[in-house]
């Protein structure tokens, strides 16, 4: 997991009804369903995911949440922050904290994924079952997260939030896939980075420009491993790409995180477009 230092609070399209008041609030409710919810798509490594969820008792989902919003299933992301796998485990405090003395370890699917889901449930545990307070501190380290904190850092809140996209996109709601009886590979889709940005805020606002100016087309962000935010066309036909690449050419790119897409405007900033396919 990485620590972000983020200068702006980013309220994803996905998490309308997770706002900074109710968040808690929203985790806590599903904690009460989501080990019966099942996942929208035949997502990578499921059954490390299942063998975890099972063994820690936390939702399959959650945990295929964390994976997507940490590495988007990249079993060999290394972050600068010395974070690996899947579920971005931080070498060497956590990975050894969780009983993991070798490096290499952490690049085993299932073993990542379940000391995830062990680091979880401690976190969990640590927070009296506040599922808010535990991601934030997955992410920000239980150190810097008190226990009975009335407010939470910024980045941690963010972060919190971030999660929350990411599990309706596995659910299948919002943005995300569409449900069919029989689940399609996650992967089947091909993807291209359109832009990568320092700040989170910026990502969304462009990935929302981008929704509003062609709502057909699938468009995500991610906070980065490698660092940066990336906003992510995924596509299954030519049309779709040609669709997505139009729209990326044409939409306003945000400058600051106060203004809004449709009131600014692309000049230099256009140069930083990425069309990196299959990253």
């Amino acid at each position: 997991m990485q620590v972000l230092w983020i200068g702006c609070l980013a309220l994803s399209s996905l998490t309308a009804q997770a706002s900074v008041h109710d968040l808690e609030t929203t985790w806590a409710q599903f904690l009460t369903t989501g080990i019966k919810k099942q996942p929208a798509l035949a997502f990578p490594f499921e059954s490390c995911f299942q063998r975890a969820a099972e063994a820690h008792q936390l939702p399959l989902v959650l945990l295929l949440a964390v994976a997507r919003g940490e590495s988007d299933f990249e079993a060999e992301a290394v972050s600068p922050a010395s974070a690996y796998g899947l579920m971005q485990i931080q070498w060497p405090g956590t990975a050894q904290h969780l009983g993991i003395s070798r490096l290499r370890e952490l690049y085993d699917p299932c073993t990542n994924v379940d000391a995830g889901a062990r680091y979880l449930k401690e976190l969990l545990r640590r927070y009296g079952g506040n599922l808010h307070r535990a991601l934030a501190a997955y992410n920000y380290g239980p150190a810097r997260i008190e226990t009975n904190a009335e407010q939470l850092p910024q980045g941690a809140q963010w972060y919190s939030e971030y999660i929350y996209a990411h599990l309706a996109y596995v659910l299948g709601r919002g943005n995300g896939p569409i449900r069919s009886v029989r689940r399609r590979p996650y992967k089947s889709q091909r993807k291209l980075e359109l832009m990568n940005f320092t700040r989170a805020c910026r990502a969304e606002a462009y990935a929302k420009a981008l929704q509003r100016s062609s709502p057909s087309l699938d468009i995500d962000w991610f906070q980065s491993p490698s660092g940066g935010f990336r906003v992510v066309l995924s596509y299954a036909k030519a049309q779709e790409l040609s669709a997505g690449l139009q729209s990326a050419s044409l939409a306003k790119v945000p400058w600051t995180c106060e203004e809004e897409p449709s009131a600014i405007t692309a000049t230099a900033d256009r140069a930083t477009i990425k069309f990196r396919d299959n990253y």
